[in-house]
């Protein structure tokens, strides 16, 4: 087993040979602890050799109180620090928190079990803040580098500006939640009934598939831009997969106070007809979902497939809070949401790539919309019969609902 390489700064040589032996009665892990009397001292050493962990004394010859957390985590930026003190002062804690330790132990309160499980948290806590930052860097990389083929010249100023503003919140959010979650989870590992264990485990995963969901979005509506956004047509069961639609979105928390519903007019027109199972997902699935999200609790949402000769057509009925007139106009932009959704959470994204996955499929969308009343989306699509498998993946949701 490597032993963690704990740097103890302290220059009270009782209690640091206290923190030796409470160190070495660890049944699980092994340490090896670096002790230095004052602050330059401990900057020295970490010139010179690597850390896993600092424990830091806040009273010593050469610097007092949380001024001395300043120049470690300048000199290393991703050691995690646990503060030692004398008093049991909560602000004093807070803020030393705040400023960047992991940890605040008071040591007459330190025992062998407090010591080690403090270390181990304030590493794997550190570790976990450094990877999210690493994710949050490659994430901004990588859509900064999406822009550049999503934006027309004429059009970077505004997008820049949409852009980092999405980017802070819609990026920002689900990172701040996976962070807070994995803390309570390792802070309180013990206190946790499974219950709540599971309930934050359930917050980190939503928070990485809304991560998902918008790079996702990001992507597709670049792909669209760039003119690389391609129908690759397959042999689809239209009506199961509306279906399959309808009933993933009965499961949102949104949805369970409205009454939804699904009716297919000539279905068995549809045998043969070929589609893009991705693109029509992305149709489907926003504007059903948007009728949910802007609906008010007990209202009713009808969801139509009209199947003629040559056309089918897919109309999204709601009774929502409607859509001020002179922005109808302007609801296909990216980032652009009416005046009157505001306070409704939403990215401003998901009707820019529907129309771009209607285009795709050589189609068009209309919309009639009365402010207060609600909202009626159309979306007509050539019917085109051809010959190919049904997808597996499709049937083994269908399978698993």
């Amino acid at each position: 087993m490597t032993p963690v390489k704990v740097l103890l700064i302290e220059d009270n040589l009782a209690e640091a040979r206290l923190m030796r032996e409470l160190l070495k009665e660890s049944p699980v892990k092994q340490f090896e602890l670096v002790h230095v009397q004052r602050l330059q001292e401990a900057l020295d050493r970490l010139h010179e050799d690597c850390f896993d962990v600092v424990l830091l004394d806040l009273t010593l010859p050469d610097s007092a109180g949380l001024g001395s957390l300043i120049p470690l985590l300048k000199a290393v930026p991703s050691l995690p620090i646990v503060v030692l003190t004398n008093t049991n002062d909560d602000d004093l804690a807070l803020e030393a928190v705040r400023q960047g330790a992991q940890d605040y132990l008071v040591k007459r309160q330190v025992n062998s079990g407090v010591l080690i499980r403090s270390l181990c948290y304030a590493i794997e806590r550190k570790q976990v803040a450094e990877a999210l930052k690493t994710v949050n860097q490659a994430l901004e990389v990588s859509v900064q580098e999406r822009t550049a083929e999503l934006i027309k010249a004429k059009e970077m100023n505004q997008f820049k500006s949409d852009f980092a503003s999405i980017l802070s919140h819609d990026f920002r959010s689900p990172l701040t939640t996976i962070l807070l979650a994995t803390g309570l989870l390792q802070n309180n590992d013990q206190k946790l009934s499974q219950e709540k264990k599971f309930a934050h485990f359930q917050l980190i995963r939503s928070a990485i598939s809304d991560m998902a969901r918008l790079l996702d979005e990001f992507l597709l509506l670049s792909q669209a831009e760039a003119g690389k956004l391609k129908c690759k047509l397959i042999s689809l069961e239209l009506e199961q997969f509306c279906h399959f639609i309808v009933e993933e979105a009965k499961l949102s928390t949104n949805a369970k106070d409205l009454i939804l519903t699904f009716h297919c007019q000539h279905g068995d027109r549809l045998h043969g007809s070929v589609w893009d199972e991705s693109l029509l997902k992305h149709i489907l699935s926003n504007l059903l979902n948007n009728a949910i999200k802007y609906s008010p609790a007990g209202g009713q949402i009808q969801f139509e497939l009209i199947v003629e000769e040559k056309t089918v057509t897919f109309r999204f009925q709601d009774q929502g809070i409607g859509i001020p007139p002179a922005d109808q106009a302007q609801l296909f932009q990216p980032f652009f949401r009416a005046n009157n959704a505001e306070k409704i959470p939403g990215t401003g994204l998901g009707l820019a790539i529907v129309q771009k996955c209607v285009a795709a499929h050589s189609g068009e969308i209309t919309l009639e919309s009365t402010v207060g009343m609600g909202t009626t989306f159309t979306v007509t699509l050539p019917l085109i019969k051809g010959i190919g498998d049904v997808c597996p993946v499709f049937m083994q949701s269908i399978e698993q609902l």
